[in-house]
């Protein structure tokens, strides 16, 4: 601990501060004591994080999952303050070194040690992985060492940062050496089996003082942990077999915890190290003058070489020395070779510069087709209307679009147009409801909702040109209406039956509906219904059901919460789930395994299988299928073929569905704080961004963002703020 500085807190969330315990890239942890007495960890997040909501957003998410985890092997968290001018959160203070202070100063564990730890380390993940959550950087200096066992800190709390973790050599997720070969392949999608990998490299580390793929720069590090045999020159032999099968490649492979307890509860507890698998001997290795845990992780987290850099081979059959023929030889296969590699490998080590300036030529080479609304300029409109009265929020705002103008919903009015090249509010109409997005527009009239009360649900047909009311129609409260290709398809207020209206408001036919749950579809531009007996989605197998004047015909049958994402080749096409189990879950995400086509004449389902389950919110767009997950990793699949076209892990959360450009070869996000976010369609490269929205509202955490084009133009929604940008991004 250091003594407190100038601009330090004296006390934080009524805690006095006693000194500092140490600072990162996130904030400052402080040595603090209650009124009581009890000792605390107070982490402070730095000023320039405070200021970003989204990150505020974030580092609320983390404190209610760590809040989550008890047990005697982890630092409680006690309490917190994410609203707070500069966030904080305050653990349980725990004395002690951490592992790898340890081992420097000490030199590695011996067995007796090392089964204790092990035995600690699983508990822990044990309560971790109960509560939900994955640790990602289970790595020497986030395990404590103290008298009664080890302690896990930091939990979840990397997430936190991930956003603005960056280092010259690329964007870093996670500490390399004691990262899993799926963690570098695509950070965001892992699963407990990770953390099993991590214990592992770090159960080594412990027991000879260096890594299993500690390698002189990330890259090297990075390729080792997917591709390499792990180092394990000097582990003692009673621990070979947990850490074997805990560095296996492949998730599926690694034991569970439970394995993993009942092998070290085998160990014996003896302080004899026992016989090393090399030849060399472990005390031979317990004071590594190459590297300290200390340097490994923070020379792989720059990007610095650390070690002693000789470049040549001892000749021995150390583990050290293989790790350094591994090294000559990637470097005697040339530089590109050992690039090349990682790119495809170990994305997540690899700096975007290159595709995204190979992006920014195309787009300029195709700037000269791009088309703008006449006399467009970037503008910003807030969709706010004060009313009187009681409110009703959707809280689903959006827009829709013809031509060069927009039609939105917004707060306190049921649909605003606005003129897609200025922001310039044309006409408002409608108090009721709130938060709703325009059903859709065409031929000239915009379809919205209205509730004129709290039984009633119409659907109002508006002249686009002067908002005038044209007709209404009402319909069901709970299900929403769509347009087709032949009018406009709604159900009943009593359930019984398909309505199906034209532009004129006269009713073009009705088609029964069955006694089970059923909502109205399109397809390809045709309706349909989606039906499953009884009285919510995703109780039942869906059956897909074609409609027409009178007519209702059972097409196919769907697994249970299957996911209807549109049409392929005249086909309609689903998603299927992997599993069908009700999770009730904040940020549950449920996993799919196959695309499924059926066809139109005969209704045989056709499965195409994924390479490997996906989560996310699914978007058919073009042929391509968009999964856009909540921590801001993006997944393009062919929707013909199944095939994975590319992934991308950006470190922008809450992402809209997709808007893409042909002209651009771009795929457009924006996020609830209006950060927009361009991406190139062919191989996912980031090519631009921006910042979030100075003061979006106090909607922008309730409501979903949205983007989409007016010709070339961008216009997303961030709350129920408007705002549109130019395709070439930033400048």
């Amino acid at each position: 601990m250091t003594p407190l500085s100038t601009g330090d807190p004296e006390s934080i969330g009524g805690y006095t501060l006693l000194g500092r315990l140490g600072a990162g890239g996130m904030g400052v942890v402080y040595l603090g004591v209650s009124a009581s007495g009890r000792q605390v960890a107070v982490k402070l997040v730095h000023g320039p994080y405070a200021q970003e909501e989204e990150f505020r957003t974030r580092f609320r998410q983390e404190i209610v999952a760590a809040r989550r985890v008890s047990g005697a092997f982890t630092a409680p968290v006690l309490d917190a303050d994410p609203d707070a001018d500069r966030p904080w959160m305050a653990t349980l203070y725990v004395p002690g070194r951490n592992l790898a202070e340890a081992v420097e100063k000490d030199g590695p564990l011996n067995q007796r040690e090392l089964r204790a730890l092990g035995l600690g380390l699983t508990e822990a993940l044990r309560d971790i992985h109960r509560a939900g959550l994955v640790h990602r950087d289970l790595k020497p200096r986030n395990v404590l060492m103290t008298e009664d066992g080890p302690r896990v800190i930091d939990f979840g709390i990397s997430r936190a940062s991930d956003n603005q973790n960056l280092t010259t050599t690329g964007r870093m997720i996670g500490t390399p050496p004691f990262m899993s070969p799926e963690q570098l392949a695509a950070p965001r999608d892992v699963t407990p089996a990770s953390d099993v990998f991590s214990l592992g490299s770090l159960l080594v580390f412990a027991a000879v003082g260096t890594g299993p793929f500690d390698a002189d720069s990330p890259y090297i590090t990075g390729y080792q942990v997917v591709h390499g045999t792990p180092d394990l020159g000097g582990v003692p032999e009673a621990l070979l077999g947990v850490v074997e099968r805990c560095l296996d490649k492949d998730p599926a492979a690694r034991p569970e915890l439970t394995d993993i307890h009942r092998m070290l509860q085998a160990l014996p507890e003896s302080d004899v190290i026992g016989s090393p698998k090399t030849g060399q001997s472990a005390e031979s290795r317990r004071r590594p003058a190459a590297r300290s845990a200390a340097t490994t992780s923070a020379g792989a987290a720059t990007g610095t070489a650390t070690g002693t850099g000789s470049g040549t081979a001892t000749g021995s059959g150390s583990g050290s020395g293989r790790r350094r023929r591994a090294r000559m030889l990637l470097t005697g296969l040339g530089a590109v070779l050992a690039v090349t590699a990682l790119c495809v490998g170990v994305g997540v080590f690899v700096s975007d510069s290159d595709a995204t300036a190979t992006a920014k030529t195309t787009a300029k080479a195709t700037a000269r087709a791009a088309s703008l609304p006449d006399g467009w300029r970037p503008w910003r409109t807030e969709l706010r209307y004060d009313v009187q009265g009681v409110p009703l929020d959707y809280n689903s705002p959006g827009c829709v679009t013809e031509g060069s103008a927009l039609f939105c919903g917004g707060t306190g009015a049921t649909v605003t147009k606005v003129d897609a090249a200025s922001g310039r509010t044309l006409w408002r109409t409608g108090t009721r409801p709130q938060g709703a997005q325009p059903i859709g527009v065409r031929d000239g009239l915009v379809y919205v909702y209205e509730d004129p009360d709290d039984n009633t649900r119409r659907v109002l047909a508006l002249d686009a040109t002067t908002g005038h009311r044209r007709w209404q129609r009402d319909i069901n409260k709970s299900e929403a209406a769509v347009l087709y290709d032949g009018g406009l398809l709604t159900l009943s207020p009593d359930y019984s039956s398909f309505v199906a209206y034209g532009s004129s408001g006269k009713e073009l036919w009705q088609a029964p509906s069955l006694d089970e749950y059923c909502t109205p579809s399109v397809l390809g531009g045709d309706p349909y219904a989606l039906c499953s007996q009884g009285t919510e989605s995703g109780q039942a197998p869906v059956e897909l059901m074609k409609l027409g004047p009178g007519s209702l015909t059972e097409t196919a049958t769907l697994p249970k919460k299957a996911e209807a994402l549109g049409t392929v080749g005249g086909q309609p096409l689903f998603l299927a789930p992997q599993t069908a189990k009700d999770v009730y879950e904040a940020g549950y995400e449920r996993p799919y395994n196959a695309l499924l086509r059926v066809s139109s004449e005969t209704g045989q389902v056709r499965r195409v299988p994924l390479a490997r389950p996906l989560t996310g919110a699914a978007t058919l767009v073009d042929g391509v299928v968009y999964f856009v997950r909540s921590d801001g990793s993006v997944t393009a699949v062919s929707a013909d073929s199944g095939r994975q076209l590319w992934q991308k892990v950006t470190d922008v959360e809450s992402l809209s569905a997709p808007a893409v450009s042909a002209t651009y070869k771009r795929v457009y996000f924006s996020n609830r704080f209006g950060r927009l976010l361009a991406l190139d369609s062919r191989t996912g490269a980031e090519v631009w961004r921006t910042s979030a929205l100075a003061d979006p509202g106090d909607k922008a955490q309730s409501y979903p963002p949205r983007v989409l084009l007016v010709k070339d133009a961008i216009v997303a929604m961030a709350g129920d703020t408007a705002f549109s940008r130019s395709p070439d991004g930033p400048t």
